[in-house]
């Protein structure tokens, strides 16, 4: 983790493990395990195998709460156990657009009747403000705004909803941490291509996608790509995102967990699996029309990975 200057938020201390310091092994050509179990057992099988294991320290595991009253927001049922292992606190922004979740108070409310707080502690990142990344090699923006809780974290898992997007076209492990970290002004900020602070809607739709990259760069580069995993959950994959509260029911049936250390190939293998799916129309339709695979294509600019990658199948 990078040391820089932010208001608010305090750096994380990177610590040793055990008896050493723990080091994740990257593979040259990326990994991506697969398992149909959509289980606390299935979802705890894929992580373990993926061998990832996070720095001593506050975890943060990344994750949709939901918009009321009706959303495909991944249960914490579901994703208790791993949260529980891992010691880790849900982590989540304040939406940019006028839901339950706009304001911290209503927001925690939301938090409470979804039954997060049965599984662990929640941090809303920006509830004290805004802090600022710097993003490499930018391609429309030159900085992201994050959560100041956000630096409290020197691991994060990322716990992904993969489904459509009105606006993005599909929501993966990219969206969620561009999107998804953005404190409310950062989701203005990325959602406006840059050009404004305080108002999300009425970009160009390209400088939006571009953005998404950029903010993901920006995030990977400050926490360190060893130091976060990705987990894509394949379930009630409808066109519409969590901030849907009331979304379209899925056409495509359940087809389950995707674990990686790379954000690139996590999301290329779930268009690759949806694309193979049984009535895909609308959710292929829909990513066509945002032109939704630009931001894949945008962070491999990045070099945030790569879109091919090794599918290890887990039930086989």
């Amino acid at each position: 983790m990078k040391t820089m200057f932010f208001i608010g938020a305090a750096a994380a201390i990177m610590a040793a493990v055990g008896f050493g310091v723990y080091t994740y092994s990257r593979p040259r050509t990326p990994v991506v395990y697969f398992t149909r179990d959509i289980s606390p057992q299935g979802l705890m099988r894929a992580y373990r195998a993926s061998g990832w294991r996070p720095v001593n320290g506050p975890v943060g595991v990344k994750m949709s709460t939901g918009e009321p009253p009706a959303s495909n927001y991944l249960r914490p049922e579901l994703i208790g156990d791993l949260i529980r292992d891992v010691d880790g606190t849900i982590v989540e922004c304040n939406t940019a657009y006028d839901g339950r979740r706009a304001k911290s108070a209503e927001h925690w409310k939301v938090i409470r009747e979804h039954g997060f707080l049965d599984v662990a502690p929640v941090d809303i990142q920006d509830e004290d403000g805004s802090m600022t990344l710097p993003v490499p090699n930018p391609i429309r923006i030159s900085e992201n705004y994050v959560g100041t809780h956000f630096a409290n974290y020197p691991s994060y898992i990322i716990l992904s909803h993969f489904k459509g997007h009105a606006m993005a076209g599909y929501g993966g492990a990219l969206k969620n941490i561009s999107i998804g970290f953005a404190s409310r002004m950062g989701k203005s900020w990325i959602h406006s291509g840059g050009t404004s602070r305080d108002n999300p809607w009425g970009g160009q739709q390209d400088a939006f996608l571009d953005s998404m990259a950029d903010a993901s760069a920006a995030v990977i580069d400050y926490v360190e790509a060893d130091n976060m995993l990705y987990i894509n959950v394949l379930n009630r994959i409808s066109i519409d995102c969590d901030c849907n509260g009331n979304p379209a029911e899925p056409d495509i049936h359940d087809i389950g967990i995707l674990v990686s250390a790379d954000p690139v190939a996590i999301d290329q293998a779930g268009i690759d699996m949806i694309t193979a799916a049984p009535n895909n129309a609308a959710l292929l339709n829909r990513i066509a029309q945002r032109n939704g695979l630009r931001t894949i294509e945008a962070a491999e600019k990045h070099n945030l990975g790569s879109r091919k990658y090794k599918l290890v199948d887990l039930d086989k």
